[in-house]
């Protein structure tokens, strides 16, 4: 694949990465993957990132937030503290914030009110938001409607939901991130038709590695750990299902994801 790649959402301060995440990183650029977006699930893990990404100039950056799970230790210093990490170049986006009602790991008021002050964050940064929906969808809604004037630009980041919260996301102007869930054969056949209905200027691609490897991986990594590698893998899926040559998609996804997080030109080594 010719055109190099951007993953905008990899986990890479995960404790699975601890061992060989410099490996992780060249595997992945040789590859095809130029570039990457570091998730920031919490404060703490936000500041790992930003470290991270200082030590890869031009090749990793990053987001500040913290995850709905997390919102019950959101606090009252983590707007200010996270506030303070969106000030350095690396940090192109608020996030990973939203609402996940799955299971509740945060009480729902907390992650409502967690987001909100997220959501201002982003207006006073002028940063686009990086966004998490599970089983939410209507009080994500919501908050979204009343925040999307003001913010700059959202992506809603691994959409694996229905036809109807496709074009709710669509309707706020929102980004759309794919992950290696289309890749499933059970859980993500839906997706193979509905990607179709994405915009071309509004579809990006992400691995949310270590989580989420494509089922269909061949030989299968017997640790069943997903690496920014597998990208490649994801943007072929895509493009077999939209129709179109796995170069070309690519090629648009990767401008798409330089005008959306303000990156610097691409380049593999």
């Amino acid at each position: 694949m010719p055109t190099a790649l951007i993953d905008i959402g990899a986990n890479l301060t995960h404790d699975s990465f601890d061992t060989d995440r410099e490996a992780v990183i060249q595997r992945a650029q040789a590859a095809g993957v130029a570039q990457f977006i570091v998730t920031g699930s919490d404060v703490e893990h936000s500041r790992k990132a930003l470290e991270l990404c200082q030590g890869w100039p031009k090749v990793l950056f990053c987001t500040a937030g913290t995850h709905p799970h997390h919102a019950k230790d959101f606090g009252t210093a983590a707007p200010a503290r996270l506030h303070e990490l969106l000030a350095n170049a690396e940090m192109v986006a608020v996030g990973e914030c939203g609402l996940d009602y799955f299971r509740n790991f945060s009480p729902q008021a907390a992650q409502l009110t967690c987001f909100e002050a997220q959501l201002t964050l982003a207006t006073e940064t002028c940063k686009p938001v990086f966004l998490h929906q599970r089983d939410a969808h209507t009080d994500f809604m919501a908050t979204m409607n009343h925040y999307r004037k003001r913010l700059s630009a959202g992506v809603l980041h691994c959409f694996t939901g229905s036809e109807a919260e496709l074009q709710d996301y669509l309707s706020l102007d929102l980004h759309i991130g794919i992950t290696g869930w289309i890749c499933d054969e059970r859980r993500g056949r839906h997706l193979r038709e509905l990607v179709k209905q994405i915009p071309e200027d509004r579809l990006m691609l992400e691995t949310d590695a270590p989580y989420l490897l494509p089922r269909d991986i061949q030989p299968r990594p017997a640790h069943h750990r997903n690496e920014p590698m597998y990208l490649t893998h994801i943007c072929e899926t895509v493009a077999t299902c939209i129709g179109k040559p796995s170069a070309q998609l690519a090629a648009e996804t990767t401008a798409n994801a330089q005008r959306f997080f303000g990156l610097p030109p691409v380049k593999l080594k």
